[in-house]
């Protein structure tokens, strides 16, 4: 739980700084672009190979490392002086995270069992949401009475924690049948997943038909084409291709990069319209995140009550419906909304998350292989990555489309950039007419963006509900899942 805090904390105080690195530093809009995806990159692509060698060299002493490596990362982010210094400090991180994310949760199926696993599953995905909120409201305290290194510092106690916790309470486990590493396998993995996510999260800025994001997105494709042929033949593949034969685990997975999908859409708006639109700082706009993290715990810890009653394929899709009730009513956000109505909403959208991500991990984990539930794990955090980075992309695309063109003609070519440099050059020129437009342009942006997201999770639900199989009330374990992973074995 705490490793997953450390990781959701660390990606949203890093927003609420970039300001102060820009002026510190005299970072350009470019550096401060890598300073992100300097963590994004290796954080996708290192998952796979991070959880084959945990399940070959022990899950517990390789959590251990991610968490080493993200605290001496930390501790040379603190105190850069350059943003060179901080863009390789943000990819150790990245590495860091990329070793943590799927140990830890590798680790809940092999400590607990079907009874206690959901309830598990619940606690560490309310731990990650939790970080959310508080990256914003514990980042924006420390700029307003210390330097911008201290958001970065502050990981360093939650990490000495979580490792002497882990070292104390955690059982080493590992597959004792493990083959050597699968070098081809990971060098694919690595290439290919660094090549495609770069292609997304540069897509953005500089447009889906750039020949940079098109190389990238190609060799993406191309590399993990290769990947899939590799490992099918391979005798113990660092992907095992086999659990694509189960249909929980692959609509369970799909059902999660959905939720993952939407919860990016969230994340990318919604602070914007708290900070740009209502008015509120970075520390604000924290605190009123925190209906969305209320709403994610009770609709987790309802999801693992319900699915041990009603089943997989009855709660799951009921969550994503949820997810899409709660999507529709923020799309209904107007410019006379107070935070009344946003905080009933993003309440709303929590529940769904829990109710449908709870259950949706639950499953997918239930249907590993003790031995092999490091690579599983991988498997299962790398789709919803991915799928997230894809979101990110997809709907920034779709919001910058709908902020520019809803700026009224005439408008100053530099507010077209963004929201917040529309407010900067208002506040500078004492527009408010100009204020105004750019507030309810990306307002609309901002509604489009959640009804998208809305009818994505809609269309979930239904996928979901259609091929999940049949499921007992036992932990949500499918009738079908024995037999599929028999086979797949």
């Amino acid at each position: 739980m705490l490793s997953a805090l450390v990781i959701g904390m660390d990606a949203t105080a890093l927003n609420v700084a970039l300001p102060t690195l820009a002026a510190d530093l005299h970072a350009t809009t470019g550096d401060l672009q890598w300073i992100v995806d300097a963590y994004m990159v290796p954080f996708a692509a290192l998952m796979l190979p991070a959880g084959a060698i945990g399940d070959r060299f022990g899950r517990r002493r390789l959590l251990l490392a991610g968490l080493v490596a993200f605290g001496i990362a930390s501790v040379f982010a603190t105190f850069a002086t350059s943003t060179g210094t901080l863009v390789a400090a943000r990819a150790l991180m990245g590495a860091g995270g990329a070793v943590i994310m799927p140990l830890s949760t590798s680790i809940l199926p092999v400590i607990f069992g079907a009874r206690e696993r959901g309830r598990a599953i619940a606690v560490f995905t309310a731990a990650m949401a939790l970080g959310l909120p508080l990256g914003p409201i514990v980042g924006g305290y420390l700029l307003d009475h210390f330097w911008w290194g201290s958001i970065f510092l502050v990981n360093i106690p939650v990490i000495v924690v979580a490792a002497v916790a882990a070292t104390v309470f955690i059982p080493e486990s590992r597959d004792p049948a493990a083959p050597r590493t699968d070098v081809p396998g990971a060098l694919l993995s690595v290439t290919g997943l660094a090549a495609l996510v770069y292609g997304v999260i540069e897509a953005p800025a500089r447009g889906w038909g750039d020949v940079r994001v098109l190389a990238g997105l190609a060799a993406g494709v191309v590399l993990l084409a290769v990947l899939v042929r590799v490992e099918a033949r391979t005798r113990r593949p660092m992907l095992d291709l086999g659990l694509f034969r189960s249909r929980v685990f692959v609509w369970g997975a799909v059902g999660a990069a959905f939720v993952s999908l939407g919860m990016s859409g969230v994340l990318f708006v919604v602070p914007q319209h708290l900070q740009a639109v209502l008015g509120h700082d970075a520390f604000g706009t924290g605190l009123r995140m925190i209906p969305m993290v209320a709403g994610l715990m009770l609709g987790g810890l309802a999801g693992e009550r319900l699915t041990a009653r009603l089943g997989l394929r009855l709660v799951m899709p009921a969550g994503l419906v949820v997810l899409a009730a709660g999507f529709g009513l923020g799309a209904m956000t107007s410019m006379s909304s107070g935070y009344g109505f946003v905080a009933a909403w993003l309440a709303v959208l929590g529940a769904g998350v829990g109710l449908a991500m709870v259950p949706a991990m639950d499953g997918v984990l239930a249907t590993l292989p003790e031995e092999r539930s490091g690579a599983g794990s991988a498997t299962l955090q790398t789709v919803r990555q991915v799928g997230g980075a894809l979101g990110v992309a997809a709907l920034g695309s779709v919001l910058s489309a709908a902020y520019a063109s809803g700026l009224p003609e005439g408008s100053p070519e530099a507010a077209g950039d963004s929201i917040a440099a529309a407010a900067v050059l208002a506040a500078r020129t004492g527009d408010a007419a100009l204020l105004y437009a750019a507030r309810e342009a990306f307002l609309s942006g901002m509604d489009l963006v959640l009804l998208v997201c809305g009818a994505a999770s809609a269309l979930a639900a239904v996928l979901v509900a259609a091929f999940l199989p049949g499921s007992t009330a036992e932990g949500g374990k499918t009738a079908e899942s024995g037999h599929e992973l028999t086979t797949a074995r």
